[in-house]
């Protein structure tokens, strides 16, 4: 395990990966770091949906007009959900999820990269949520975040370059 500061340093999103699947247990730590994050009230509004089938893959990487077909290369994808009836705060519940899967993923020395789906649409207009729900059988009380691609890296990134911080978005006290 790294470090939290380089973990945070060279966690970058991966859009390419490797053929080699992913072993049960890396899996297992995946969904464990989800299923570990916090949420409002500890309500756990937060679910998710593990995809390996190929097939699924390349249908769910054409949900949006750009930016999710690349998931059609990777080996795995985990939809993030939640229900806006545990929580009125089920956006942050499962995003706070999703990024504890992507440190995870990087922890593990994984690639990993957000698919955002909620207020995302296809190239003809339809809104990608219901894309998702349609070929995943999601009940329609669930709500579609983001989905997350997880594989072995087919690419490498640079660490986060700490002198572009932009530290002028820092202010003390006040605005």
């Amino acid at each position: 395990m790294k470090d939290f500061s380089e973990l945070i340093k060279t966690r970058r999103s991966i859009r390419q990966f490797t053929d080699e699947l992913l072993d049960g247990e890396a899996v297992k730590f995946l969904l464990r770091a989800g299923l570990m994050a916090p949420s409002s009230k500890g309500l756990h509004s937060y679910e998710f949906i593990v995809v390996e089938d190929k097939q699924m893959l390349a249908a769910l990487s054409q949900c949006k007009s750009v930016g999710s077909d690349f998931l059609a290369g990777a080996p795995l994808a985990i939809a993030v959900l939640a229900d806006p009836a545990v929580s009125d705060v089920w956006v942050e519940d499962a995003s706070v999820a999703a990024m504890n899967i992507l440190l995870q993923a990087e922890d593990l020395g994984l690639g990993a990269c957000w698919i955002q789906v909620r207020n995302r649409y296809t190239t003809d207009e339809q809104p990608t949520e219901q894309v998702v729900k349609s070929l995943l059988s999601i009940p329609e009380e669930q709500r579609v975040v983001c989905i997350i691609a997880v594989g072995h890296k087919g690419m490498e990134r640079k660490p986060q370059n700490e002198d572009r911080l932009k530290w002028e978005r820092v202010h003390i006290g006040q605005y």
